[in-house]
């Protein structure tokens, strides 16, 4: 099996010399993605308090969007009906969209990112019904329907949506499963990935391509047996999954020996990862893209993202502000810290009012489009150990 991606494009421009850090640009059909790059979690086709002009204005390259969700709700196939997720949503720049398998693995064990970072926790109420070598069989959070998630169906969805980029299905294993059953989980992917591409292929017409991912937990042999495995396949790029370990220096670990054994030539993305010191530390390793929820999920619960603080983050829900007039941070052009206060933003929390949400989502959006640029701007320079020196003491 061959595949030709017409419209889209990946190349190195410079490497950093003390790590595996590297400055390149996607191109895809709706535009130019400078990496390292950042990508916001659009999970339902929109950001949570804010829209298409705030990410544009924010610099924001490209979104992911989610598989599983949309396939429920509204529909792939009535967002195909209605233009593609582009013209639906108003976003024109790149779209990321997952696989569904991220879904399947949080209905399987009951928890999320708690169990891909090593952490136990509740199981919780549990829609899976059943994982099989066809797919995923589980109960619509929407209207309790029985649904299944098969390889050839996620891709069928992510064609449908009309992503730029589309990722094929994988079961996400969580960190407590023992080798046996990660690497027969892995294997499994591995088979789902071949059904992937298979009907990719009977359906390209070139306006998406398609990434593989790298499963495999924290097993060396493994990771190296995935990456050999998906550098054999005609992927466009490929993306880093499963677990990554207990603690940040295992998972730390994990990134460097999967991204060592895929291939050279190709982008990569790092699933679900997206804090200050994981950027650094993953972008030193290789990574080219990232995703997390985070930075518009901590803003809607009155976390501020600044470098004025020793963790790159302030509580504005914190007493300590009420009479704070400095803005979140000192310096930031962003429509925020240029108009408001941290004592009106805590105000504006305490009272309950929505305007709280969207005004310290449009400061975290704007403080994770300048780490990027500046880490980009340090590839460039050559200077990519001090920035990171700077940041992290490290």
């Amino acid at each position: 099996m061959s595949l030709v991606y017409p419209g889209f494009g990946f190349e190195v421009l410079s490497r950093d010399p003390g790590s595996r850090a590297r400055l390149g640009r996607l191109t895809t059909p709706h535009g130019i993605v400078e990496t390292p790059a950042f990508l916001f979690c659009a999970t339902r086709g929109t950001l949570k308090a804010a829209g298409p002009e705030d990410l544009e204005l924010a610099g924001a390259q490209i979104l992911l969007a989610n598989t599983y969700h949309l396939m429920l709700r509204p529909g792939a196939e009535r967002v195909a009906r209605l233009g593609g997720l582009h013209t639906f949503s108003g976003w024109q720049g790149p779209i990321f969209t997952d696989s569904g398998g991220f879904q399947v693995f949080s209905l399987g064990h009951g928890s999320v990112a708690d169990e891909i970072k090593g952490r136990r926790s509740n199981p919780g109420n549990r829609s899976l019904l059943k994982i099989s070598e066809e797919g995923a069989v589980f109960k619509s959070y929407v209207d309790g329907a029985r649904e299944l998630l098969t390889p050839e169906r996620s891709m069928e969805v992510q064609r449908l949506l009309g992503s730029d980029f589309a990722v094929v299905l994988d079961e996400c294993t969580p960190f407590h499963v023992d080798r046996g059953y990660t690497r027969l989980s892995m294997e499994r992917t591995h088979r789902w990935a071949d059904r992937c591409l298979a009907e990719f292929e009977r359906h390209h017409e070139g306006r998406q391509a398609v990434y593989g991912i790298s499963q495999g937990g924290v097993y060396p042999d493994l990771r190296q047996r995935s990456g050999e495995e998906l550098s054999a396949r005609p992927f466009f790029g490929h993306a880093i999954g499963g677990s990554l370990g207990a603690e940040k220096s295992q998972m730390y670990e994990v990134v460097e020996m999967a991204q060592a054994a895929l291939s050279p030539d190709r982008p990569v993305h790092l699933l679900g990862i997206g804090g200050v010191d994981d950027i650094f530390e993953t972008v030193a390793r290789g990574i080219d893209t990232l995703d997390c929820v985070a930075p518009t999920r901590m803003a809607r619960h009155g976390w501020a993202l600044t470098r004025d603080s020793p963790n790159w983050r302030i509580n504005l829900m914190n007493a300590t502000f009420r009479e704070d007039s400095s803005p979140i941070e000192a310096g930031c052009d962003c429509p925020t810290c240029r108009r408001y206060s941290r004592a009106f933003l805590h105000y504006l929390f305490k009272a309950g009012e929505l305007q709280a949400m969207r005004l310290v989502t449009l400061a975290n959006l704007h403080f994770m489009t300048r780490l990027l640029a500046e880490i980009r701007a340090a590839l460039a320079a050559g200077t990519f150990a001090e920035l990171k020196r700077a940041w992290l003491g490290r």
